[in-house]
C-alpha cells in the first residue's frame, strides 16, 4: 500500500495557551473537513510523545506533532509517463512550469494526456500516492507555473489564499496594436455567451464583476506584450477582457483565430507569489516567456 506521510510540527505561542487543538488547528488554516480527516488517521495528534484527542487544551511552550498520513489516490487519473518541468518542490507543494497545449486534469479526450497523469506517474514511481489538488488551473494552451498541493492541509490553506487574493499571479500575453493608455485597469463584467458551457463575453447586465490590471512592457512588430494580474479570476477573463478594449490575444482559437504567429492563445503564466501553506514563508517563481512566444518580437 502506498502512503503520503507528512508531520507538522508547531510550538504552541502564549497566544494559543489553553486553545483546543481542533481551535487552534482552525487558526493555522486547517478546514472542519481536513480536521475530520485527520481524526480518522492513525497518532494524529501527539504531545510528547502520547497521543491525544483534538478537544485536548493546549499549553504555551508545548510542542504539537500532527501525522497527516493519506492512502488514497484518485481514481480516475492513469499514472503517464511524461517530461515535467519541476521548477520547485518540498514535502507540501510542487510548482510546475506547463506547456502549452498540456491539459490541467483529465477530460473527455484527454484522458491520459494531461499534468494530472503526469503527476500521478511522478508520484506513484515514488510509492506515493495522488490526490490532484491544483490551486491556479490554466487552460490546456496557456502556459506557464501552477503549483499543485501534496497533502490536504497545504491543499485547503492554498485554496483560501487564492480565494482571499492573496495568491499573486503575474501573466504575460501578446496582443496585436498599440494600447492605449499604456497601462490600466478593465473592469468589465463577464457572463456566458448564449448558456455556452465555454464562451464568455463581456456582459454588463448578468455578468459578474471582473477586473483586470495590465501595463505594456514591450512593443514591436505591431504587437504588444503586456504584463497582467486579475484581481479577479473569471474564466478566461483575460482573453475576454482584452477582446472587449479591441486588442484580443493573438493565437486564441476562441476569441481571435489569428494564427499568423501562434497556433494557440499568447498567454503565459510568467510569475506566481504566495506565503508558503505551512512555512508562511514568502515564495515567488518566474518561468521565462516561451520560445513561440518571444519570436514574435524578434527582429
Amino acid at each position: 500500500m502506498m502512503f503520503m506521510d507528512r508531520v507538522l510540527k508547531y510550538t504552541i505561542s502564549k497566544e494559543y495557551d489553553g486553545y483546543t487543538i481542533d481551535k487552534y488547528l482552525k487558526k493555522q488554516g486547517y478546514s472542519s473537513a481536513n480536521i475530520t480527516a485527520i481524526k480518522k488517521m492513525k497518532n494524529n495528534v501527539v504531545i510528547g510523545n502520547e497521543w491525544v484527542h483534538m478537544n485536548y487544551k493546549l499549553t504555551a511552550g508545548e510542542e504539537l506533532i500532527v501525522n497527516i498520513s493519506e492512502e488514497e489516490s484518485s481514481e480516475k487519473i492513469p499514472a503517464i509517463k511524461m517530461d515535467l518541468d519541476i521548477v520547485y518542490e518540498d514535502e507540501d507543494i510542487v510548482v510546475v512550469n506547463k506547456p502549452a497545449g498540456l491539459p490541467i486534469h483529465p477530460s473527455l479526450n484527454h484522458y491520459e494526456d494531461s499534468l494530472a497523469n503526469g503527476l500521478a506517474y511522478y508520484y506513484e514511481a515514488q510509492n506515493k500516492p495522488f490526490i490532484f489538488r491544483c490551486a491556479n488551473r490554466l487552460d490546456k494552451n496557456t502556459s506557464g507555473l501552477t503549483v499543485i498541493a501534496k497533502h490536504l492541509v497545504s491543499g485547503n490553506i492554498l485554496s483560501t489564499m487564492v480565494k482571499n487574493r492573496q495568491f499573486h499571479r503575474e501573466y504575460y500575453a501578446i496582443v496585436r496594436g498599440h494600447i492605449e493608455p499604456p497601462t490600466g485597469t478593465i473592469d468589465a463584467p463577464i457572463g456566458r455567451v448564449d448558456d455556452s458551457i465555454i464562451t464568455r463575453c463581456v456582459d454588463f447586465e448578468n455578468g459578474e464583476r471582473a477586473v483586470t490590471h495590465y501595463q505594456v512592457i514591450e512593443e514591436k512588430n505591431g504587437h504588444s506584450l503586456v504584463s497582467i494580474h486579475l484581481e479577479t479570476g473569471r474564466t478566461h477573463q483575460i482573453r475576454v477582457h482584452f477582446k472587449h478594449i479591441g486588442h484580443p490575444l493573438i493565437g486564441d482559437h476562441l476569441y481571435n483565430p489569428d494564427m499568423e504567429y501562434m497556433s494557440r492563445q499568447a498567454l503565459h503564466s510568467h510569475k506566481i507569489s504566495f506565503a508558503h501553506p505551512i512555512t508562511g514563508e514568502a515564495m515567488s517563481f518566474t518561468a521565462e516567456l516561451p520560445d513561440e512566444m518571444k519570436s514574435v518580437f524578434k527582429d
